[in-house]
């Protein structure tokens, strides 16, 4: 499935570009408390490491930070169990929670503060079709464990509950849960968790 304007607003490349590498990470930096020990920060640092040294002309000047990049990556990678290849669209402020069993595909597109947490897959569907991948719009909130497969989009501000299987795309704002994945009312789920929630206060009221 192609995106579309409705489901995700990407983030401009403008935008992105006009904005140097330590501006970058000093985003992502604060974004994650300022705590630059966090497996996920220094695994997007590594990421923005990767794309920064791709400007770098000639490919001669460029080789040796090019050797640090993917020593950098195989050590994210092999550490801390998240991969994050340097040719993902990585937009600002992405935050990756925890650390373990995360693997992104070559080929996403992440737009910006999008949480990604452990145990989550972003890659393809199938096997001849080893390129497509997902595309996750702004502010998405990806639960612990989700797999999301193929070429979908993921639509600004959408959650995808923890441990879903999403194989198609899910609309800008909505909630998808479940193996596979699907749209909840989030709404009406939240009206009815209010109610029981109330039920549970009243009645422990009337037994104090």
């Amino acid at each position: 499935m192609s995106a579309s304007p409705e489901l995700i607003s990407n983030t401009s490349d403008t935008e992105l570009f006009s904005l140097s590498l330590w501006q970058l990470v000093k985003e992502d930096w604060i974004a994650n408390g300022r705590d630059w020990t966090k497996p996920g920060f220094r695994a997007v640092a590594v990421q923005r490491f990767g794309v920064w040294r791709m400007k770098i002309q000639p490919k001669l000047l460029r080789a040796p930070f090019s050797i640090l990049y993917r020593m950098l990556f195989r050590k994210i990678r092999n550490t801390y169990g998240i991969e994050l290849p340097y040719t993902v669209q990585l937009g600002r402020r992405v935050i990756i929670e925890h650390q373990g069993a995360i693997v992104i595909h070559a080929n996403c597109a992440i737009a910006d503060d999008s949480i990604i947490r452990q145990g989550v897959t972003l890659g393809n569907r199938y096997l001849d079709r080893l390129s497509d991948a997902p595309k996750l719009g702004k502010r998405v909130n990806v639960g612990a464990g989700a797999k999301i497969f193929g070429n979908v989009t993921i639509g600004d501000d959408a959650n995808i509950g923890a441990n879903a299987v999403v194989l198609y795309d899910v609309p800008a704002g909505a909630t998808a849960v479940g193996i596979p994945a699907k749209i909840i009312n989030s709404s009406k789920f939240a009206r009815s968790g209010s109610r029981e929630m109330n039920s549970v206060n009243s009645k422990s009221a009337a037994e104090w």
